[in-house]
Parts: C-alpha cells; structure tokens; sequence
C-alpha cells in the first residue's frame, strides 16, 4: 500500500501528468470490534490476536481526473463518498492502493472541520489560510475579502460557537475559495446554506471551472449535478458502479433506488436511436409504446413553440393493479428537467385495471417551451412518485425538436405570454 499526495514531477509520463487525480486500486477498512476488551486484547497482543471484523467501506475503486474536469460523486448514503473525498483531501489514509495529486487540493467537507469554537470567524479563517499554505502577508489582504464574501456582518468578530451551521458554512467556504484553487472538492456542505448563498457559491465554482479549475462536486442534487458536471461516478456499498456522463448515472441511480424499494429488475436497453438508456421496474405494468402526435393526430417529432401535442403511452397489464400512476418527464438537451407531470398529481380518478388490459393514455399539452431537442421519460408506479413502487420506468423513450415560433420570439427554456401596454407620461 502507498499514498502518495502533492506535486507530481515525474515529467516523463505525459499522459498521467494530463491528470489532476489518479486513483488505483484504492481501498479503506475500519476496524470493528464487538467491545472495548477485544480491542484491548489485540492491542497488548501486537498483533498476535486479532479481535476485530474488518469492514470496508471502499475497494477497489480506479479512475482519473483530467485537469480542468468537473467530476460528480453521487451514492446513497454510506456507499463510501465522503470516505473517498478525505482520502483525496489528505485527511484519512487509504488501507490499500494509490492516490496521485499532480497539484495542490482545496476541500470543504465536514461543516467546522479544522474550525474552534472558541475562535472567532477572523481569527479562524486566519489559521485556515495559514493551513493553505498562505504567507502572513497575503493572509492581511485576503481576511477583508473573506470576510465580504461570507456576509456575516458582525458575526465576522464572535466566537464560532454561535454560528449557525448556515453561517459556518459561509466562514468556511469563503476562506477555501478566497483564492482560486486547482482542484476544488466540496462534500455536501453547501446543502445547509440558506438559498441566496447557495446561488452566490454557485456562481463563484462556475467562475473557478470556467478559468480551469478541476472540481470534485458531491451532491443529492441532480439539477446541480447536471448543470456543474461534465462527468459522474456512482458509488455504492463502497463500490465503483458506473462512470459516464452525468444525465445517464443520474437515471441509472434512479432506477436503483426504485429497486431497492422492491422486487425489480435494472436492465439497459437501446431506444429508437441506438442510444444506451435506463429502463427499470417490476414490469407487472409493461410501457409498450411511446407516442407523440400533433393536432392532426399525426405522429411526428418536430414541433412549433406553442403547438399543441398529445403524450400517447400505451400500457399492458401482466396483473392487477389498483390506481396506477401514469405520468412523463420532458428533459432538454443536457438531461435538466423542463417539465413533469403524473395522474396523481392531475387528480385523476381511482381505476382498477385486470391482468392482460390494454390502456392507452393520452396528455395534452401546449409546448411553451424553448427551442431544442427534447427527450422524454415515462413511468408507471404507484402513488405520487416511482420511488413507491416502480411498476416500468423508461428514460429517453422518445426524442422529439421544437423549432421556432415566427410570431412568437424569445429567449430561454420557457414560453410565457406576455403583453406590453404603452402608456404616455406627463
């Protein structure tokens, strides 16, 4: 086992220097003892007893992260995210395998992790800064920085044991970003900001990606996720499950949430345009067709901003079911969600369908949305959502474009009627 963390100067390989992280073989075991005597008695043993059961909660985990990626780790939890972030972050050593830093990392993980509570917030995101590796003199121009950013007023002077954990999450990021790093990992944190901040730090990761910093982003928020990420790891139970591009984790971690909650099956399929897709589900309701028509009732693909369509899902039934749920997802070109709807939320009315029934229903729209392509995800569970009991849920079952409206232009993802009335002034 080694561990190699810092500057990487081995110019020889090119091909490795080209990236940020390199993990190889990494794993991480914890000691678990059934009482304070077994733990005693390996101790006084030197290791001639072993008293402990291992319990790994990271193994065999391999991959890289190119310089100036954006990378999202997403996992339930317990599935080893933050175990794998503090190894990056040089905080906890890995029982096994290799971890390769080419440059200097900037993490925030636990909320008030290097923080005293008896330290004011000056006092310290001056250690902070000295923990970063900042001479004493650039620690007197970035305070006042620090301290505009986090908005904490008069706070700024108390002792950290009065914060909020809002407020400590505040303190905290702004003293890791106040300068921009290389390599920035973030652990969840923002998640306990009030909303304004959120979108404050949001702006300040996209600046810091768009002037090449290389981001580690763990996140339960799949729009964050989408919009900040160019590429995501699932993790669970301590495993590497799936690396590839964030819309296709995301719908893979979706159907095996909806797996857990009971007996289904995780398959993937090829949709009409040969593109890999998630579809999951008990399949005691079968999605057998997915159609889109216009206001002919012709079956096409390309729209106007406004036209009305109509979402045709026919059902099979393989048993019966009471009040199914039948709804559809619209998702624009980066897999964000425009639009969703079910017939629990429609307040449609109790059906009992029989095994062998055929159904076929239909939801009728106006598209007031943007320009672009568009897919479309459909799902038959039970109750307000599939994480209940997902019967068939199927992901880019249908792509369809909207075009522009002549009469109706604009910019953005939403279609909204406006009226301007000009009225003279004296």
């Amino acid at each position: 086992m080694s561990f190699k963390v810092g500057l990487n100067t081995d110019k020889k390989n090119t091909q490795e220097n080209s990236s940020e992280i390199v993990v190889e073989g990494l794993g991480k075991k914890y000691k678990r003892f059934p009482n304070h005597w077994a733990r005693l008695a390996e101790y006084f043993s030197a290791a001639q007893y072993c008293g402990h059961k291992p319990i790994w909660v990271l193994r065999n985990i391999n991959f890289k992260v190119h310089a100036g990626e954006s990378v999202g780790i997403i996992g339930q939890n317990g599935a080893g995210k933050s175990t794998l972030l503090k190894i990056l972050a040089g905080t906890t050593k890995p029982s096994e395998g290799t971890v390769k830093l080419s440059r200097n990392i900037a993490a925030l993980l636990e909320l008030g992790l290097g923080f005293h509570p008896d330290f004011t917030g000056r006092e310290n995101v001056n250690m902070s800064c000295q923990m970063m590796g900042h001479r004493a003199e650039e620690i007197i121009g970035l305070i006042p920085e620090i301290e505009k950013f986090s908005e904490l007023g008069e706070y700024f002077d108390q002792p950290l044991r009065v914060y909020s954990t809002g407020m400590q999450m505040r303190l905290a990021f702004s003293a890791v970003t106040v300068t921009r790093p290389e390599v920035l990992i973030v652990d969840e944190a923002l998640a306990v900001g009030d909303a304004y901040f959120q979108h404050k730090c949001m702006q300040r990761i996209r600046a810091f990606k768009k002037e090449g910093t290389t981001l580690l982003f763990v996140s339960h928020d799949p729009g964050a996720v989408k919009s900040l990420c160019d590429r995501a790891l699932l993790f669970d139970k301590g495993r590497l499950f799936k690396d590839d591009s964030p819309d296709v984790v995301l719908d893979y971690y979706n159907a095996m949430i909806a797996k857990k909650k009971g007996d289904e099956e995780i398959k993937q399929v090829e949709n009409e345009l040969g593109k890999t897709v998630t579809r999951s589900g008990s399949g005691q309701v079968r999605i057998q067709k997915v159609d889109v028509l216009d206001e002919e009732n012709r079956s096409v693909r390309a729209f106007s901003v406004g036209d009305t369509i109509t979402i045709c899902c026919y059902l099979q039934f393989h048993a019966d079911i009471k009040n199914p749920t039948i709804g559809f997802i619209i998702r624009d070109r980066l897999g964000n969600d425009v639009f969703g709807t079910n017939t629990y939320y429609l307040n449609i009315g109790e059906h009992a369908y029989k095994k062998r029934d055929h159904v076929c229903f239909k939801f009728t729209m106006k598209l007031n949305i943007g320009t672009g392509n568009y897919s479309l995800c459909v799902a038959v569970h039970s109750g307000y959502e599939h994480i209940e009991k997902s019967y068939d849920w199927w992901d880019q079952c249908m792509v369809f474009q909207v075009i522009p409206n002549n009469s109706f232009t604009f910019v953005g993802s939403a279609a909204l009627p406006v009226e301007v009335d000009i009225q003279g002034m004296q």
